[in-house]
């Protein structure tokens, strides 16, 4: 309940309504100049960082020095963690690791053709007498590169080599983990083969090493999506000036971060696209909530405030919802804490520090910087302003927006079915989405790793890039005899093309054998597959042979993960959108606003969700059609749903600070509007040409994370802030701020507004 509630009302009935604040008309008729001075935490924070201007900026700089200093001289630790503690995947790993063979997936396969377009085709094919020279000369040469130790020609194995003797491959095993290589690393096994392809020999890279080749270096994007966001800002403040200061910000915070969780990956499992994750929200969500304090700092010395004044009041009151947001940013990110899967976990820590600190830079350093510069910027706007009003003649502030606001309110229910009919409409694809791992299939076509997958696929058939693996354990000690026989059976299953020889492990009380399906790893009739095996046909096996049998994989591994993401989804959801509800509960004693908010925060992701289907599911646009990331609709949630609350805060922040003052919903919502429209148009600018740069990257991943995030924003920006919450607000006017007596009892009360 408010504290400025009629005590009549306060003491009355079981549940608090929504009447009107008393509204003080002598306030409202004083001066701004007689206004008293605001005294909150965020108001001496910036009148302390206003007076020690130097000593904040000379910290910062000495905080953003010594943690890269660190950085540089620790080196980073980057590592993935994709286990899954309690599937059949995951014991199937182990139990290879136990008996000695965890290092049997740290090989690269050396793909060879002989191709008709390119010189004269032996009739032999690779067997040819030449063909066979030139092979072997280049896996001599292969040999003696630093991270190899051994290799296998195909012609030591008739199975390497394809029915009509085109195709082939080579197996070479490698000194370190085929995750740990380099792209320096790969770079010196592909030039190693190159100078002997050519006259009818096509020589490629496979496997993740083959797929390092194609990995693009960091900058372009993120330089990119900068250089957009500091034109938005050019065009919002008039100023270069005033628009690098919520840049300059960000990229403190970010640098700080970044470097620091460099550090942090000596003792957290951390993977090594964190930072790209990092950089995308950081500078985004940085930059945003400057632009909050910056746009509220200059709207105050327009209305005649000294700069240590806009200063405090700035802080004290866009300050606030900063603070607020990005708390609401950090609990979304931490939810994904409950879904314990190793590498998403240490993304969602660094991910949320990220967003501390650029929330700590938002309310230190950029009062600091405000302090230096405010002088300036009194001068400059000011001036500006006046030239302005001279040509057009007053002007009140966010016209626009207030008439866009009083056209939504004359039609509030078709405003709002409109909204909900587009969004749904939008979402619908969501419906199908199906999670996986893209795989080298998806990489572009004139890659080397590209290459090699189209060439297996076309000699050994599609299901020969990603096998199913049986692992059969015997307590008799010979897992072989009993898995030859459960292979005879397997050979008859729909859907099984072929199967690779028994191997005995170790002391052979495992053994193993490749079972390749006929379609594609990606395919989701793999996926039925690997259900029906572990679910039907490997269990009546194991009760004919009295042996274990266990399926896995990469494809396998990939079906785990994503069956565990799904099965996980529904706690996460219900954690985030809880707490969120909770924490908005007690910044606007509201009980509809947050679930007014959430609905429509689920509804952004539910839209760009089913945008991703259309594009990267689906293969819209000319993109290679795929499932989706496995872990990326429950990233894409935690940080755009937290990015939502943010927009959320602002708009209804100051929503409320106008029905404190006036007492009147329709005034309320359309001011709130006509205040802050501007700002979160320029906001969601910023972050929609933050996240859509990121979409230069040749990473299939960080593609769909930024437009993801992308499209989220676009209608989280103009279609639910601009549309839906006027509407929305307005429907239910004095109720918006309706909280039951119990629950007013129970929470704190926190003020969000000034």
């Amino acid at each position: 309940m408010d504290a400025n509630e009629p005590a009549a009302n306060r003491n009355t009935g079981t549940t608090a309504t929504a009447s009107p604040p008393p509204v003080d008309r002598r306030a409202a008729d004083r001066p701004e100049t007689e206004s008293p001075p605001p005294n909150g935490i965020f108001a001496r924070v910036a009148g302390f960082a206003h007076r020690r201007k130097w000593a904040a900026l000379v910290l910062w700089i000495l905080v953003l020095a010594g943690v890269q200093a660190s950085a540089v001289i620790a080196g980073n630790d980057y590592r993935e963690d994709y286990s899954l503690p309690g599937t059949q995947s995951q014991r199937a790993a182990d139990l290879l690791a136990e008996h000695g063979a965890a290092r049997a997936a740290d090989t690269v396969p050396i793909v060879l053709a002989v191709d008709a377009e390119r010189g004269a085709v032996p009739s032999a094919g690779l067997r040819d007498a030449a063909v066979r020279d030139q092979v072997t000369r280049m896996l001599a040469q292969v040999a003696r590169t630093a991270t190899v130790t051994g290799v296998r020609s195909p012609f030591d194995d008739p199975s390497a080599i394809s029915a009509d003797g085109r195709i082939g491959y080579a197996t070479v095993s490698l000194s370190v983990p085929a995750k740990e290589m380099t792209k320096a690393d790969a770079q010196g096994l592909h030039d190693a083969v190159t100078p002997f392809a050519g006259e009818g020999l096509r020589i490629e890279l496979g496997g993740d090493v083959g797929r390092l080749l194609a990995a693009g270096e960091g900058g372009l994007a993120e330089g990119a999506g900068l250089l957009a966001a500091l034109v938005i800002l050019v065009l919002m403040f008039g100023t270069v000036l005033a628009a690098g200061l919520p840049v300059v910000t960000a990229v403190f915070a970010v640098g700080s971060t970044l470097a620091a969780v460099v550090l942090a990956s000596h003792v957290f499992t951390i993977a090594d696209w964190t930072p790209y994750v990092m950089m995308l929200v950081g500078l985004g969500v940085g930059i945003d909530y400057a632009l909050l304090i910056f746009a509220r700092f200059r709207s105050e010395l327009l209305r005649g405030r000294t700069p240590r004044q806009a200063n405090v009041i700035a802080l004290d009151a866009a300050g606030r919802s900063v603070f607020v947001a990005g708390c609401t940013v950090i609990v979304a990110l931490l939810g994904l804490v409950a879904l314990g899967l190793g590498s998403l976990r240490g993304m969602a820590l660094s991910v949320a520090l990220t967003v501390l600190v650029t929330m700590l830079a938002a309310l230190t350093l950029l009062p600091a910087l405000l302090a230096v510069f405010g002088d300036r910027f009194a001068r400059t706007f000011r001036a500006k302003h006046e030239r302005r009003t001279a040509r057009r003649g007053p002007v009140a502030e966010g016209a626009v927006w207030r008439r866009l606001a009083r056209r939504v309110q004359r039609r509030p229910l078709l405003a709002l079915l409109t909204g909900l009919l587009s969004l749904g409409a939008l979402a619908l694809p969501a419906l199908d989405l199906r999670l996986g791992f893209a795989d080298a299939g998806n990489d572009a076509p004139g890659t080397t790793s590209r290459k090699a997958y189209d060439l297996l696929s076309e000699g050994f058939g599609p299901g020969f890039n990603g096998p199913l693996i049986v692992v059969a354990e015997s307590g008799t000690g010979d897992a072989a005899t009993p898995l030859r026989s459960a292979a005879a059976a397997l050979t008859q299953v729909p859907g099984v093309t072929a199967l690779g020889p028994v191997t005995p492990i170790g002391d052979g009380s495992i053994a193993t054998v490749m079972v390749f399906p006929s379609t594609s790893p990606q395919a989701e009739e793999t996926s039925r597959l690997a259900t029906r095996l572990r679910d039907g046909i490997l269990p009546d096996l194991a009760s004919e042979t009295g042996t274990t049998y266990l399926l896995g994989g990469t494809t396998a591994a990939a079906q785990d993960y994503a069956d565990k993401v799904a099965g996980r989804m529904p706690l996460f959801v219900l954690i985030v959108v809880g707490l969120s509800i909770l924490l908005l509960m007690i910044v606007f004693g509201s009980l509809l606003v947050p679930l007014k908010a959430a609905f429509f925060n689920l509804l952004s992701i539910a839209a760009a969700l089913g945008a991703m289907v259309l594009v990267f599911q689906y293969g819209m646009f000319g993109i290679e059609p795929a499932p989706i990331e496995a872990f990326l609709p429950v990233m894409v949630f935690a940080i755009v749903f937290g990015l939502s609350m943010d927009y959320e805060i602002f708009l209804v922040a100051r929503m409320r600070e106008e029905w404190r003052r006036t007492g009147n919903p329709t005034e309320a919502v359309r001011e709130g509007l006509a205040h802050t429209g501007s700002v979160i148009t320029a906001a969601g600018a910023i972050m929609i040409a933050v996240f859509g740069a990121v979409m230069l990257s040749p990473d299939r991943l960080l593609q769909q994370t930024g437009f993801g995030m992308a499209v989220a924003v676009f209608v989280d920006a103009v279609i639910i802030r601009c549309l839906l919450v006027p509407a929305t607000m307005h429907l239910l006017g004095r109720r918006a701020w309706w909280l039951p007596r119990p629950l007013s009892r129970l929470l704190p009360h926190v003020e969000v507004e000034r």
